[in-house]
């Protein structure tokens, strides 16, 4: 793939159009700074031209001043422009970080799957950082120092044709010279951003399981992939730097080229007549005043280089696609909400699925609203999936989910997540306020109702231990928070959100016995007028439940009313039962 100049262009469109005010403070001082550089030699020439000639010294007091004057208000222009691109940049880059992080919120869990949270945090953060300069001093520096150049071109045209012609043909050579030149480090920079997110993925990864690596001894192999990443990295950034530095190298043969250009014309004209003293110098000046724009250039394209092989990186994220079709304009109903599933195939793996890839085959139930499932099954046989495709995590491959008599895909996106209430064994704890965990944010939550719901769940007496009650700050490995404390926060949340659909996933799984029966009548409360699925390896979880379904390798192995399987003595529930192991894992 190929960055041409229009993606360059409408990128910066997109994300500077909003920012239309900041961008002409910006181009105002831009502009002027650009012209004073311009005036101070011609101030300096008139002191050269008129010292030699013998003029009073009050008229080179005053040219001196002035000089120094113009300088100064040069420098503090200068500043203005600085400080407005960089602004403009860090508007920008916030704006595009937050389109990237947007982006991956709606796709879907596949994609999560396979991109570890370091990468995801490199693409986001490192490579859109490495946009800021694209942003801010590409557009400093390219668009001001051309627009020098340019300057620079016309002033020497009007002093003399000749040196006009001599400085311009010297110009658009290191121009040219530098854009053949641009892209030639751009592969190795791209390779190096992508080794930098394998590593951050792959240090990120690690952190989060330190406590399984040290306890089963894998120190040694997490030390020996650690130095692997690093030796592959190393070579690649050589390479990217070897490859820039012949733009450096290229720049410093072009100045010295620039040098003798202008030594020669002036050389020349002098010795013609035709220019005074002064006059060679502001040649000489101006063209190593072209130097600066010519050097600053240089660092662009080198730094473009990097940016280049970010916005491939960039590109490539935002053309991934989320597998889940666009959601509907219907609206789930209120209320408790029936659940039916009919001849559901479903697969994680995106090709066409072979008997082995399918995690559910034809799946076909009818749960009308009010009632409550029991869903067993061993461990893989595809429970977590079907909550997860209730909640459109993903889509499946053939067949439907109706919610409410409604296609889940036909409905509101924003809906699901608001009419089906999910507790699963692992509870994600953010770092922020209690009230802010309990509540998703969500400000329309009063105080009062929170207070309501913790003293249903028994955890009162642990708010009030709190230093600031539910101003305390929370985070993924808060202190003094147990377990069975974190999963009871789990259900407040789903009693605070009043949804139709509950949907336990091995809920009470790391609860102790105490802890678990104390939230039964919660738990009781939770379910009256509401749907529930309760996913379960134990037979004692489901005792209250009015059907039964039992999954096996992905297929239906049993369904019906629980009062009808317990009759049943050939119903594989009914015998379960008879073996007096409740707590047995099927």
């Amino acid at each position: 793939m190929k960055i041409g100049l229009q993606q360059y262009w409408n990128l910066l469109v997109e994300y500077l159009k909003p920012q239309k005010g900041r961008v002409l403070k910006f181009a105002i001082a831009l502009l002027a700074s650009i012209g004073l550089k311009l005036v101070n030699p011609q101030i300096l020439r008139y002191f050269i031209d008129t010292a030699v000639a013998g003029g009073s010294g009050q008229n080179l007091l005053i040219s001196a001043l002035l000089f120094l004057g113009v300088a100064l208000v040069t420098q503090l222009i200068t500043i203005a422009a600085t400080y407005y691109g960089e602004n403009v940049a860090w508007r920008a880059t916030n704006a595009l970080r937050a389109d990237l992080v947007e982006h991956c919120l709606k796709l879907d869990l596949s994609f999560h799957k396979f991109s570890t949270p370091g990468e995801l945090l490199e693409r986001v953060d490192g490579d859109v950082h490495t946009l800021s300069q694209f942003f801010s001093k590409f557009t400093v520096y390219i668009l001001g120092n051309l627009l020098l150049m340019s300057g620079v071109i016309v002033v020497l045209f009007a002093e003399d044709w000749r040196a006009g012609l001599a400085i311009a043909f010297f110009s658009l050579t290191a121009l040219s010279t530098l854009i053949r030149l641009r892209s030639i480090a751009v592969p190795y920079w791209q390779t190096y951003r992508q080794i930098s997110a394998d590593f951050f993925g792959f240090v990120g990864e690690q952190l989060a399981g330190m406590e399984d690596v040290r306890a089963n001894g894998a120190k040694s192999y997490v030390m020996q992939r650690f130095h692997k990443i690093l030796q592959g990295w190393l070579p690649i950034f050589h390479k990217a730097r070897f490859a820039s530095t012949i733009l450096w190298g290229t720049t410093n043969g072009i100045f010295t080229l620039g040098t003798a250009i202008a030594l020669s014309v002036g050389a020349y004209l002098w010795s013609q007549n035709i220019i005074t003293i002064g006059t060679v110098y502001i040649l000489y000046y101006y063209t190593n005043l072209l130097s600066e724009p010519i050097e600053q250039i240089r660092n662009q394209f080198e730094e473009l280089q990097q940016a280049e092989a970010s916005i491939y990186r960039i590109q490539d994220l935002l053309q991934v696609k989320s597998q889940l079709s666009a959601g509907g304009e219907q609206r789930l109903p209120q209320g408790a909400l029936s659940v039916t599933f009919d001849h559901l195939w479903f697969s994680y793996n995106d090709r066409k699925s072979g008997e082995g890839d399918l995690v559910l085959q034809d799946i076909s139930f009818h749960l009308p609203a009010g009632q409550l499932l029991g869903l067993l099954g061993r461990t893989g046989s595809g429970k977590s999936s079907l909550a997860r495709l209730l909640l459109r995590l993903y889509d499946p491959k053939s067949g439907s989910i109706h919610l409410g008599g409604l296609p889940i895909n036909q409905t509101y996106s924003t809906d699901l997540p608001q009419k089906i209430g999910l507790v699963t064994q692992d509870v994600q704890l953010f770092q922020t306020t209690v009230r802010n965990n309990l509540t998703f944010f969500n400000q329309d939550i009063s105080d009062e109702r929170i207070y309501e719901t913790l003293e249903i769940l028994g955890l009162s007496e642990w708010l009030h231990s709190l230093p600031q009650g539910l101003d305390t700050n929370l985070g993924p490995d808060s202190s003094g928070l147990s377990a069975g404390q974190a999963q009871l926060l789990a259900f407040t949340r789903v009693f605070l959100k009043d949804p139709g659909l509950v949907i336990l996933d091995e809920a009470s799984s790391r609860l102790d016995p105490i802890t678990e029966k104390l939230i039964e009548t919660a738990v009781d409360k939770l379910l009256t007028g509401r749907t529930g699925i309760i996913i379960a390896h134990r037979l004692a979880t489901v005792q209250k439940a009015n059907q039964i379904l039992i999954l096996e390798q992905g297929r239906i192995s049993e369904y019906g009313q629980r009062e009808e399987l317990i009759k049943n003595p050939k119903s594989r529930f009914a015998q379960l039962l008879q073996t007096g192991c409740s707590d047995l894992l099927i």
